[in-house]
């Protein structure tokens, strides 16, 4: 089966490096399906979750934003923020989602509210994933 590497990184670190035989990508215009051979492409991605398939292994990768870079053989996502589903605490998201819907919902003058909506859109996003991953 033919397979093509796929790199996940911020600018603070490295979160994927390895083969894969197929990706779905949260593309800012809807979801992609990537094989390898893939036509070269570039895309802007939107926050939501990145499935990383090599045969029976899938890895879930949530990333907020960013650019995927596509050649026939190599897959380049560099993202804003990315986390593997693993290393997420649910605990710790829904605390944070808590937060952003009391900013969200004082509109203080003070806040800015289009930064703690999106801020609520990528939490939930993240909290989707990590409960889908425990079902």
């Amino acid at each position: 089966m033919s397979s093509m590497e796929v790199l996940v990184a911020t600018a603070e670190r490295e979160v994927y490096r390895g083969q894969a035989t197929m990706l779905i990508v949260p593309g800012s215009e809807g979801e992609l399906g990537i094989l390898p051979k893939h036509s070269p492409l570039l895309s802007g991605l939107k926050s939501g979750e990145l499935i990383i398939t090599n045969g029976d292994e899938v890895d879930e990768v949530f990333v907020s934003g960013g650019y995927m870079e596509v050649q026939p053989d190599k897959v380049t996502i560099l993202a804003d923020t990315a986390e593997r589903a693993s290393d997420m605490d649910e605990a710790e998201i829904v605390a944070a989602q808590r937060r952003a819907e009391e900013i969200v919902a004082s509109k203080n003058g003070d806040t800015d509210l289009a930064m703690a909506e999106a801020e609520l859109a990528m939490l939930t996003a993240r909290l989707r994933l990590i409960r889908k991953k425990h079902k």
